[in-house]
């Protein structure tokens, strides 16, 4: 079997997946059915977790050199000048969160920066591919690809279904993706210029008697264009003209010219949620598993940290483990409808121009999801985020927890007060001692106490980590 994980969809969750099953050593065939790469910037917020996911996938330095902070925004009401406020004020970076704001990066650009890193590792992209059928039995999936006029037969250990809202391999296992669309509502998304604007700002341009009534733009990092939003009427089509028309109704001003209309889309509320994310070894992740509205940028992010949940499951599958599959789609369902549920949340602020519709609180960065136990209570159990740490080795030499985590396996972390280590032979069980603590064997120094702070421990405390950066037991 050459392909062990054969991925339908090329987006960021297709592509976290591949990267992470590469780094692992599995070969991965990763197929999408386009003729070319997306080109427009739909998804570009990545939250603070995300961020934290690209730091373990070795693309984070190449995601800051590309992206910017969330920007600032200017608003106008009626053509005046009403403030300007940001969506949410950033917050210093600390030793257990070490990004802790939103970043914005155009999505094209993100799937190039991990299209780039996936070929670090003999992966590209197939694309003009279409996943045609499928079918499976207990020891893997068959499928059927159609290409340039002809098909070609796959055998897979596994496949994943990373392939957009209306997905191919939702629809042909059946699954039922449950949830609503509102026809009454139509957004128009597109990227363009704007040369008349300052492009380190953001824009809100109001309609005098309704200040939630407007259209939006936002700088997209790398260039001159802006990501803009605004209300479609009627049957207005999704041309330059019909966002111009927009521009000079709200701006209330003749100076903005928009050009080089990129990429554009009309968006409706569609709201759903897979009854299933697994049928035997076929997996659902990411836009085929939930949708999102775009409120609070939460789809992409959220269809990453899928990806991420479930390529370290599969890995333990082919080398043996099974029974890891399981958790998948208990952990992800659960988090996708609350996701789901605060994405739903702030539209209907949208829609109702409600006053803090634009605000953005720490819950939309998903720092606090969680895959523990509902009747857990304790300060970091099983299943909550591993915060990072700044310590020193034996040596002296400055390392993070972070790095440590970094990677396809699991860590062991013991803490010690006293410096007693445990002698454990695992490569990646480390033992956390105080300052000045007499220590022998594999120990790390937690010189300024964050690591001990961040973990809640006392002597003899331990904790295993994740492969995917969640507690995964404490002891």
């Amino acid at each position: 079997m050459n392909t062990h994980v054969l991925i339908a969809g090329a987006g960021p969750t297709g592509l976290t997946a591949a990267i992470d099953l590469a780094r692992r050593n599995i070969p991965v065939r990763i197929i999408d059915q386009a003729t070319e790469f997306f080109a427009g910037s739909r998804g570009d917020g990545i939250q603070p977790r995300t961020l934290e996911v690209f730091d373990d996938l070795g693309v984070i330095d190449a995601v800051n050199r590309a992206g910017a902070p969330a920007p600032v925004l200017r608003a106008y009401v009626g053509g005046e000048f009403a403030g300007e406020h940001r969506m949410a004020e950033p917050v210093p970076p600390t030793p257990a969160i070490p990004y802790p704001n939103l970043w914005t990066l155009g999505q094209s650009r993100t799937e190039a920066i991990l299209r780039d890193r996936l070929a670090e590792f003999g992966i590209r992209v197939e694309l003009g591919t279409a996943l045609e059928s499928f079918e499976q039995d207990e020891t893997g999936v068959t499928a059927t690809l159609r290409r340039d006029g002809g098909t070609e037969t796959v055998r897979a250990a596994y496949l994943i279904g990373a392939d957009g809202g209306r997905s191919t391999v939702r629809k042909a296992l059946g699954i039922p993706f449950e949830g609503n669309t509102d026809e009454s509502i139509r957004m128009l998304l597109g990227d363009v210029r704007a040369d008349a604007l300052d492009h380190d700002r953001g824009y809100w341009f109001a309609a005098a008697g309704n200040p939630m009534e407007g259209i939006a733009l936002a700088p997209l990092p790398g260039g001159r264009q802006f990501q803009l939003a605004a209300p479609l009427d009627g049957d207005a089509e999704p041309t330059l003209a019909t966002l111009q028309d927009y521009i000079d109704r709200y701006s209330g001003r003749t100076g903005i010219t928009l050009t080089d209309l990129t990429w554009v889309t009309v968006w409706r509320p569609n709201i759903r949620l897979a009854q299933r994310f697994r049928e035997g070894r076929v997996f659902l992740a990411g836009d085929a598993a939930h949708v999102h509205p775009p409120t609070g940028g939460q789809g992409l992010n959220t269809g990453i940290q899928d990806a991420y949940n479930l390529s370290w499951r599969l890995a333990a599958a082919l080398d043996g483990d099974e029974s890891v599959l399981d958790g998948y789609e208990s952990e992800r369902r659960t988090v996708a409808a609350r996701v789901l549920g605060l994405s739903t949340e702030l539209l209907e602020k949208l829609v109702d121009g409600a006053e803090d519709a634009m605000h953005r609180g720490p819950e939309t960065r998903q720092l606090d999801l969680t895959y523990r136990d509902p009747a857990d209570r304790g300060p970091l159990v099983a299943g909550d985020r591993a915060p990072d740490a700044p310590l020193k080795d034996a040596a002296g030499q400055p390392v993070r927890l972070f790095d440590l985590f970094r990677g396809p396996h699991w860590t062991t972390l013991t803490f010690s007060e006293t410096g007693t280590t445990t002698g454990e032979s695992d490569a990646h069980a480390y033992t956390v001692v105080r300052p000045g603590a007499t220590a022998t064997g594999r120990y790390l120094v937690d010189v300024d106490g964050h690591a001990f702070a961040a973990y809640h421990a006392t002597e003899g405390t331990r904790v295993l980590i994740r492969p995917d950066g969640y507690l995964g037991r404490r002891y």
